[in-house]
Order: structure tokens, then C-alpha cells, then sequence
């Protein structure tokens, strides 16, 4: 639907202005961008936005699409870290793009270290950021909706290619380099439809014909269902609330088993994959993370509201997953097993289930 000139707010003229206390915001109490923004009542994205032509220790540089083409270019930099985050949780990965392709607005990254299923049609807004501090430098790509809501980042690293990454960003620059843009304000998802005019059977026939997990989204999609809802009127045996202390179970029990999970985080506008093992799990207030070489996840706790053991059917058979929900019903992270289509689900994984589940 298109927005209307009366829902949009443009901080063009107040650039300056914005820059000033958002710089200030960050000084005086030690913020980062997202709550600094947010503290001043704009999005990240307007922040960043006041940046562009800035030459203060903060500056952006307005980049044009398509975008797929721009996320595209990253390989030739080497290695960096990409970010992807939500409300409730970031996940961190390190290492190089690479297997990049796109269907129309549908995009994959598939390497071993960076794991990415990106839906372009919510990409409105990118920058390149170069931000100086005590310990030199921060250079990062910055991807945000038409809110200003930030969806992907990409942070140059010791090993990035500086060159390359300076001749990615001059040709992916935006011929308007002004400060400002327009931002619409954030929008509600559609609400789903009411239990009562779902057919609950046909669904859950749906979801025992199932041959892939990748089939479960469209399934939700033909029923009109949200996700938590879905898991509501599963089949029997196939969805049962667990209690919101299991993630913190189930990571740390993979990190003493050192069984290989997958990890997923995602947005509107991506997901991001980490698979293999774990290795140190560390509660720090109401953030619990895996801090470990190359991945790091941040997740809110407090944020987890339902907290879900899932099983679906595919052609190599039964899949299991832990999916947790903020208290809106969207997804804060779902993990998995390591597993390829084509191969059973591992032993070890569904032994870990058994350990952790009530």
C-alpha cells in the first residue's frame, strides 16, 4: 500500500541538528546507535541519514541499489563481519560472503561462515558509515527498511580489504550525497485471522504432508496464520510450549556436549544462519550470549515470552526445533541440529532435546 505524503517525516531540515544530539547522546551515556536514535524519538536509519556528506567523526555516505547487486560486491572486500538483528536478539558472524546469488528480490549468501536468506523488497535505505575512535576507524555498510529499521550490517574487519571495500562503496554511491531522507513510519503486519475462520484440519493436514521445513512459511501463508498461532493448532505431538529458561539450557548444555547446532536470527528483511558448535555461554544481566571466535549471538531473556519445541515431517523425517517468540508473537530465534536436506536429523541433537526439554 502507498504511503501517504502525511505519514512520512523528513529530517532533511533538521540534519544538523539531529547530528549534533545524536553524537551528544552517544557521548554523554555511552550509547549505541540503535538506543541513541531511539532516544532522540527517531529511527537508527534517520540517524545515520543526518550523517551523509558529514567530514565529523561520524559520516555516511548514501549508497544506491539495486541492493542486490551492492551486497553482491562484498566477497571482493575479503573478510568482515556481518550482523543481523531484531528486538530481542543479534547474531554475529564472521567471515567472508561467498555462493552470493538472487532470484528476483529473493537473495542467498550459502558460504560455511556467513549464511544468509535475504528478502531485498524490504531494503530501502544503505550507507556506508566510517565512524572514529579510540581505536581507530569503524567502517561498516548499514541496510535499513523504509522505516529506518536497521536489517543487515556489514563491519570491515583487520583482515578486510580497505581498497576494495573504498571501490565498492565510490561505485555504489548515490548521486544525492545531501543529509536527510524520508523515513515512513513503521507499519503493523497484517493481523491474522481469527481461529474460528481457519480450517484448522485442513492446515494440520498441511503440516503432516509436509516434505521440507522450507514449505512450512508458504503453509502459514495460505492459511492466513501467524506463526504462534500455527503452533497452536498443530497437530497433536507436533508443538507444546516450553518453559522461556530452555534456551539458556539448550546452549549450554551444546557448549558441554559440544554437539553443532544451527542458529537462526532474522528481521523482515533477512535471516542469518550460524551452524556448527558452541562454546561459551554467558548470562550478562538480561542478555544471555555465546561469545565465541567468529560468532557471537546477544539474546534478551526478559524478551523471550513463549518459547516452543516444534516437529515437523520431511521426506528424511522428522525435523525438531526450539523456536522462541517476543510477547507480539514475532520470532526472536529458532535453533536446530546441523543438518543438510537429505539427511536424517542427527542423533545427538535429538539426544540434547531430550536433556533439555521439561
Amino acid at each position: 500500500m502507498a504511503t501517504r505524503e502525511s505519514e512520512i517525516f523528513d529530517p532533511t531540515l533538521q540534519s544538523g541538528p539531529l547530528l549534533d544530539r545524536f553524537l551528544a547522546v552517544r557521548r554523554e551515556r555511552r550509547l549505541r546507535h540503535r538506543e541513541a536514535a531511539h532516544a532522540l524519538g527517531v529511527s537508527e536509519g534517520a540517524a545515520v541519514a543526518a550523517a551523509v556528506g558529514s567530514d565529523r567523526e561520524f559520516r555516511a555516505v548514501r549508497l544506491a541499489g539495486p541492493w542486490p547487486t551492492v551486497l553482491e560486491g562484498v566477497p571482493t572486500v575479503g573478510t568482515v563481519m556481518a550482523l543481523t538483528r531484531n528486538d530481542s536478539a543479534v547474531h554475529e558472524k564472521s567471515g567472508r560472503y561467498a555462493e552470493m546469488s538472487h532470484d528476483g528480490l529473493v537473495g542467498l549468501a550459502v558460504g560455511r561462515e556467513i549464511d544468509l536468506r535475504i528478502f531485498y523488497g524490504r531494503w530501502a535505505h544503505g550507507y556506508a558509515v566510517a565512524e572514529d575512535g579510540p581505536k581507530g576507524t569503524q567502517r561498516s555498510l548499514q541496510f535499513y527498511d523504509a522505516s529506518g529499521r536497521a536489517l543487515h550490517k556489514v563491519f570491515a574487519r583487520e583482515a578486510t580489504d580497505l581498497a576494495a571495500w573504498e571501490t565498492l562503496v565510490r561505485g555504489s554511491a548515490h548521486p544525492d550525497q545531501n543529509a536527510g531522507g524520508r523515513f515512513a513510519p513503521p507499519s503493523p503486519g497484517p493481523a491474522p485471522k481469527p481461529d474460528a475462520e481457519i480450517d484448522v484440519a485442513a492446515f494440520r493436514e498441511g503440516w503432516l504432508a509436509l516434505r521440507d521445513t522450507h514449505e512450512f512459511f508458504p503453509l502459514l501463508r495460505r492459511h492466513g496464520l501467524a506463526r504462534t498461532q500455527a503452533l497452536r493448532l498443530a497437530p497433536d505431538g507436533h508443538a507444546r510450549r516450553v518453559p522461556a529458561e530452555t534456551p539458556r539450557r539448550l546452549l549450554e548444555s551444546a557448549a558441554r556436549t559440544g554437539v553443532s547446532i544451527m542458529c537462526f536470527v532474522g528481521n523482515p528483511g533477512i535471516i542469518q544462519i550460524h551452524t556448527g558448535p558452541v562454546h561459551r555461554v554467558e548470562p550478562m544481566g538480561p542478555w544471555l550470549n555465546v561469545l565465541d571466535p567468529g560468532f557471537n549471538l546477544h539474546l534478551r531473556e526478559d524478551r523471550v515470552a513463549q518459547a516452543w519445541h516444534v516437529r515437523k515431517p520431511t521426506d528424511d523425517g522428522d525435523v525438531n526445533s526450539l523456536e522462541l517468540f517476543d510477547a507480539e508473537g514475532e520470532t526472536v530465534a529458532m535453533f536446530f541440529g546441523e543438518r543438510k536436506p537429505g539427511v536424517p536429523e542427527r542423533d545427538d541433537w535429538r539426544a540434547l532435546l531430550g536433556e533439555v526439554l521439561p
